[in-house]
């Protein structure tokens, strides 16, 4: 695991932060819901990460470019429709980030880019397949040495129970 940089979002000249990973999954719009909530009450902020993964290698004719490219759009324009969602149940303005590679990559990226960042924000699937890869692992194996608390949001809460738990 990378060395995390200590965290300071309670220092002068810094501010606390949420973390909320954006992708396209139903229980990602509670994951936000609850982090720009939390961070409105708490005059915190909010950063919004999205990570396009990369195609497979498809290098040919500069195939590969045009199609990261394409998923890089794509990211970015979800990433504004939440922002804007944000701003508007919140008042809460988030910092955008779109980051490409592996999930897990770019969330331990990011949390050492950002020493203000003190908590993630996940939301878990409701299927009956448990409640996601990525909140399996980082609740699993890597619960113990990951560098920030996780805030795991049930993606069945509807979003007048996650403001009233939220703030």
């Amino acid at each position: 695991m990378v060395e995390i940089k200590r965290r300071r979002s309670f220092e002068a000249g810094h501010r606390l932060k949420f973390m909320v990973l954006v992708d396209e999954t139903p229980e990602c719009d509670r994951a936000v819901h609850f982090a720009v909530r939390r961070a409105a009450r708490l005059g915190a902020r909010v950063v919004m990460l999205a990570v396009a993964e990369p195609p497979e290698t498809m290098e040919w004719l500069g195939v590969g470019d045009a199609m990261r490219a394409e998923a890089e759009a794509e990211t970015a324009e979800r990433l504004e429709t939440l922002a804007a969602a944000a701003r508007q149940a919140a008042g809460v303005d988030p910092e955008l980030v779109v980051r490409t590679g592996e999930r897990a990559d770019a969330i331990l990226s990011q949390i050492e880019a950002d020493e203000d960042i003190a908590f993630l924000v996940l939301g878990a699937a409701t299927g009956g397949d448990g409640p996601g890869p990525l909140v399996s692992s980082i609740a699993g194996r890597t619960a113990g040495s990951f560098p920030v608390p996780v805030v795991i949001v049930p993606g069945g809460l509807s979003e007048a129970e996650i403001t009233a738990l939220a703030g």
